[in-house]
């Protein structure tokens, strides 16, 4: 079944976060450059698709989605979205130390917060088993291969 998290989960998950928070700054640092868009500017917001740093933030941010949809193939949405939640305290640095941003005592908190919370569902198991059996169910072919999986998985001995 392959649903333990090993060292190169723990590596897409780093690219999820890595990705997501350096193309985010990307695209602020870009957008800095045109100000605000509003309805009377709007042709701005087209014409800063131009601009190196939001052309570096999409580029990194299609990476980001790449390794995102890597690994909701074998982890829940419940455990990937908290794992990567070290991509908060990232954007705050790159905020505060490459966009020169204020970052308040209240947003630290509030980062830290979150952050703490990743320990509560990191330690449990990044995939739920029945929620896998119910997906895979749609394939008839791979139903004797997956209870052969599941079995192995929960340690349970199959009676065939």
């Amino acid at each position: 079944l392959g649903v333990g998290v090993t060292f190169r989960k723990y590596l897409v998950l780093f690219a999820v976060v890595l990705f997501g928070a350096c193309g985010d700054v990307c695209l602020a640092r870009g957008m800095k450059d045109f100000g605000a868009v509003t309805s009377a500017n709007w042709r701005h917001l087209f014409a800063s698709l131009w601009n190196p740093w939001v052309l570096s933030g999409i580029c990194l941010l299609l990476l980001f989605l790449c390794s995102y949809l890597s690994a909701l193939s074998w982890a829940d949405l419940t455990y990937v979205l908290p794992a990567t939640a070290i991509s908060y305290v990232l954007m705050a640095l790159l905020g505060k130390f490459f966009l020169h941003e204020t970052v308040t005592v209240g947003r630290w908190l509030g980062i830290a917060l979150i952050t703490a919370g990743v320990g509560f569902v990191a330690g449990g198991p990044a995939l739920t088993p029945a929620a896998y059996a119910h997906s895979k169910l749609d394939h008839p072919a791979s139903h004797e291969h997956l209870e052969a999986q599941l079995s192995v998985a929960t340690g349970a001995e199959s009676d065939a």
